[in-house]
C-alpha cells in the first residue's frame, strides 16, 4: 500500500546554516498561524537554552498541509554534539532537506548526516538557503556539493535530483539562481515530486518504532515514532518489544494516540503504515523499542549511534558553600537526574564513580555536557564537576584516542597564527584552499581541542568559523 497523502521528511545540516528558520517559514507559509498572529523566529526552538544560544538541541516534529499532503517535518540539531539526535530521527523519515549555507557550502556536521542519510538510501533534496546574503556564491557552494556527493558514493538517482535556492529569512525559493523566488512553492512541490511516500501493508500487525522520548507532567513518559507496519487503535492492548532484550515482553494499554499537525498534537482514535504518532501508556518506555500486537511480536532493529568522546565526573557538592545555590543536593537526586537523562539522550553514558556520591557521564563533546549541567543548574541542581577528559580506548593492545575532523574558515591574515596554534595541539593541515578567506582541513586528537574554541575566537577577532566532528580512533599522539 502506498500512502501518497502523507511524506515524511527530516531537515539536516550544519549548525547555523538555517534549519529552524526554514521550518518556521514553511509553518508560516503553509496556514498553521491566522494571518494577524503575532509569531516569534525560532518557533520550534521550545527549550529556553536553546533561544539563547540559538541552537537546536533537540530533534522536533511538526506537521504542514499542501496540496492535500501532510508533510511529517522533522527539525534536527546542526551541532556534531547532538548528532545522537539526528541519527535516530532518520530512522522514522523517507526523505531529507540537506540544507547548505550559500557562503559557508559544505561544512562537517554536512558530510556526517549526508552520509549517514545515503547509507538509509533516503531521498536527499539539496538546497542552499541565504542566497540574500551579500557574501554569498550560490554556484561555487554547488559544485562543492556535487563533489561531496561523489566522495561518499551517491548513485546516479540522487545526483539527479535539482537544487533548490532558498532564502529562509525571505521566505522564498527558486530552482533558477537567475529568477527571484516568490515563496516556498517551489520548495513544497519538490518535497511532494522526490520524497517518496510511505509504503507497508495497512493489514500487517501493528510495528511502531519509538525514537524520540517526551514528558508530559499529565501522563509521563510519552513515545514518539513512526509506523512501519500495520494500523494501531486507541482503545487496543500492546507489547513493547525491544531488538536489545529481545526476551523482554511488556504488556500495556494505551492511555493516548496522536498524531502532529502544526505545532500541537492531535488525539486520533487510529493511525496506520507512515504516520508519526505521540503514544502514551507505558512508565518506562524507551527509545529504540518497538511497539507491537500480542499476536505478532517482532523487533525492529535500531540504528547505531556513535559512542561518547569525552567524559566528565559529577559529584556532590562537598564545598563549604554547599547548598546555597540550590535545592536539589543529595547524591540520591544527582542520581536520579543523571539516570534519567541517559534514558531519553541515547549519545550520552551515566556509570557511577569512584565514589558513593559521584558519576561518570560521557557525550559527545564540550556543548553537549554543558548543555546537560546548565538544565539541571536551572532546575535546582547542585553539584560540582571536573574537568572534561578525552575517553581512550585499547585496540589491537595499542591505547588509541579520539581524533577529530577540523574545519576552519578564517580571513588570510589570521591564518599563520592559526596554524601555529594547532600544530602545537598535534593537529596535522590535510588540505587548505582560497585567497581572501582561506579554508582549511586538519585532523586533530579530541583532547586538542578542549578549550581551542574561545582561543581561537579570540585570535580571529571573531571572524573565523570553526567546527569539528568525530573521524576515528588513532594511537595515541605524543
Amino acid at each position: 500500500m502506498l500512502r501518497e497523502d502523507i511524506r515524511n521528511i527530516a531537515i539536516i545540516a550544519h549548525v547555523d546554516h538555517g534549519k529552524t528558520s526554514l521550518v518556521d517559514q514553511m509553518l508560516k507559509q503553509s496556514g498553521v498561524f491566522h494571518q494577524n498572529q503575532q509569531v516569534d523566529d525560532r518557533v520550534m526552538d521550545s527549550g529556553a537554552i536553546e533561544r539563547e544560544r540559538g541552537i537546536t538541541i533537540l530533534a522536533k516534529n511538526t506537521a504542514v498541509h499542501y496540496k492535500g499532503v501532510k508533510i511529517n517535518i522533522i527539525d534536527t540539531p546542526g551541532h556534531a554534539d547532538f548528532s545522537g539526535e539526528v541519527e535516530r530521527v532518520l530512522k522514522i523519515a523517507d526523505g531529507v532537506l540537506l540544507l547548505i549555507d550559500s557562503f559557508e557550502g559544505p561544512m562537517p556536521q554536512t558530510r556526517f548526516v549526508l552520509k549517514k542519510a545515503l547509507d538509509l538510501k533516503l531521498k536527499v533534496l539539496p538546497v542552499i538557503n541565504k542566497i540574500d546574503r551579500q557574501d554569498a556564491r550560490p554556484l561555487e557552494v554547488v559544485d562543492e556539493l556535487l563533489d561531496l556527493f561523489i566522495d561518499l558514493g551517491a548513485d546516479d538517482s540522487t545526483l539527479d535530483i535539482p537544487v533548490c535556492f532558498v532564502s529562509a529569512r525571505l521566505g522564498t525559493a527558486t530552482f533558477d539562481i537567475d529568477k527571484k523566488g516568490e515563496d516556498l512553492s517551489p520548495l513544497f512541490d519538490a518535497i511532494l515530486k522526490y520524497v517518496p511516500a510511505p509504503v507497508g501493508d495497512k493489514e500487517a500487525p501493528l510495528q511502531l518504532l519509538i525514537s524520540t522520548i517526551d514528558y508530559n507532567d499529565y501522563v509521563g513518559r510519552i513515545g514518539i515514532g513512526r509506523i512501519m507496519r500495520g494500523e494501531i487503535d486507541a482503545s487496543e492492548s500492546l507489547v513493547r518489544v525491544n531488538m536489545q532484550k529481545p526476551e523482554e515482553h511488556t504488556p500495556f494499554k494505551l492511555i493516548d494516540l496522536s498524531v502532529f499537525d502544526g505545532l500541537t498534537k492531535l488525539k486520533v482514535d487510529s493511525a496506520y503504515i507512515g504516520d508519526i504518532v505521540a503514544i502514551s501508556g507505558l512508565s518506562d518506555i524507551s527509545i529504540g523499542d518497538t511497539i507491537c500486537t500480542a499476536d505478532k511480536l517482532e523487533a525492529l532493529p535500531f540504528v547505531a549511534i556513535g559512542e561518547p568522546t569525552v567524559s566528565m565526573t559529577f559529584s556532590v557538592n562537598d564545598s563549604p558553600f554547599a547548598a546555597r545555590e540550590g535545592s536539589l543536593v543529595t547524591s540520591r537526586h544527582l542520581r536520579a537526574r543523571l539516570f534519567r537523562e541517559a534514558e531519553s539522550d541515547v549519545s550520552l553514558k551515566v556509570a557511577e564513580g569512584e565514589t558513593p556520591d559521584s558519576f561518570v557521564v560521557s557525550g559527545r563533546g564540550e556543548l553537549h555536557l554543558s548543555v546537560l549541567i546548565e538544565n539541571m543548574r536551572r532546575q535546582g541542581y547542585e553539584f560540582q564537576v571536573s574537568r572534561p577528559k578525552v575517553i581512550t580506548k585499547i585496540i589491537d593492545g595499542e591505547l588509541c584516542e579520539p581524533m577529530e575532523r577540523l574545519h576552519i574558515d578564517v580571513p588570510q591574515a589570521y591564518v599563520g597564527a592559526v596554524i601555529e596554534k594547532l600544530g602545537r595541539r598535534r593537529g596535522t593541515l590535510e588540505s587548505m584552499h582560497g585567497s581572501e578567506r582561506v579554508r582549511m582541513e586538519f585532523i586533530i586528537p579530541a583532547r586538542g581541542l578542549l578549550g581551542y574554541r574561545s582561543e581561537f575566537l579570540t585570535d580571529t577577532r571573531g571572524e573565523g568559523i570553526l567546527a569539528a566532528v568525530f573521524e576515528r580512533y588513532e594511537p595515541m599522539h605524543g
